[in-house]
């Protein structure tokens, strides 16, 4: 009977795993030890302890420097996705929480603010760390709502639909998924999926206001099969998916991981890629802020090219 080990999160403790990732960025455990600033023989010590608990080793030792084995470098790109996914935590909720005066305000869609604000957040306090920054998560209509009366200073929203009266940027080409559990039947098709079919099929879905559901309205209309599920989050739609409920339409950015790992399937569509843009919105008033200019070019800046 094999051993069974403890979760990974009551023994996993992140210095490791930037130890780790920096021998492979530096090619040596004394430098990657330095750069994470902690003593060679904790480094060395640490090491061990991950090679026993992940149950292989990660690094062949010479006299010439520590390179990551094969499992080693596997392991090293996982941990720069968690170490890169706790870095946004530490940007977003440092953003969400009210630290003194405001001076920037900036509302965002759930899809942008999971999977971009973070990012976007850090860098523009690395560039003006006098400038704070306050956050908050709304959909895309109540967002615009937010930048009409002025209660924030620049919105990010996934919707084709902006008022006349602001102005706005594309920051971000955005990939749309029609995605199933692998007990539905579309998991198994190899015909691309018409629009026609997937107007007629209820969804689990965004709520009215967001951006996701402007898109799928957009695509392929209003009148369409009513929703299995109306529900005000991504994570939650692609639980409900996984669980069976039912297929959906929603970002790569949200699924990638999903798909990636077997949980969900991407169906095909006749009609591809399907995209959207967001896009940045603000009041021409405040067009003259060096703080929204400095964060435009931050998110401009990270817009995918071609």
């Amino acid at each position: 009977m094999p051993m069974q080990r403890p979760p990974v999160e009551n023994w996993l403790q992140l210095p490791a795993l930037r130890l780790l990732v920096g021998i492979g960025e530096h090619g040596s455990l004394s430098a990657a030890a330095r750069n994470a600033g902690m003593a060679q023989s904790n480094a060395t010590r640490s090491l061990k302890t991950l090679e026993r608990r992940l149950g292989y080793p990660l690094v062949t030792r010479s006299t010439r420097g520590s390179t990551l084995t094969r499992e080693g470098a596997l392991t090293a790109e996982w941990a720069r996705e968690v170490l890169d996914a706790v870095e946004r935590l530490e940007a977003g909720a440092a953003a969400l929480a009210d630290a003194g005066q405001v001076k920037l305000a900036v509302g965002a869609s759930m899809t942008i603010a999971e999977h971009l604000l973070p990012g976007w957040i850090g860098e523009f306090r690395a560039r003006m760390p006098s400038v704070e920054t306050k956050l908050r998560v709304l959909n895309s209509a109540q967002v615009l709502d937010a930048v009409l009366a002025e209660e924030v200073t620049l919105g990010f929203v996934e919707t084709p639909e902006i008022p006349a009266q602001l102005q706005s940027v594309t920051v971000w080409t955005d990939r749309m998924a029609v995605v199933c559990g692998t007990g539905h039947p579309w998991a198994s098709r190899t015909r691309p999926l018409g629009l026609d079919e997937l107007a007629g099929t209820g969804l689990l879905e965004r709520e009215e206001g967001s951006g996701t559901r402007a898109f799928l309205n957009q695509l392929v209309g209003s009148h369409r099969a009513d929703p299995l599920m109306e529900l005000n989050s991504n994570a939650a739609i692609c639980q409900g998916v996984v669980t069976g409920l039912g297929p959906a339409v929603l970002s790569v950015l949200a699924v990638e991981g999903a798909v990636r790992s077997g949980r969900l399937v991407e169906v095909p569509v006749q009609r591809q890629p399907l995209e959207r843009q967001f896009k940045a919105v603000w009041s021409p008033a405040n067009s003259s802020s060096e703080a929204l200019r400095e964060f435009l070019d931050i998110a401009v800046g990270g817009r995918p090219r071609g």
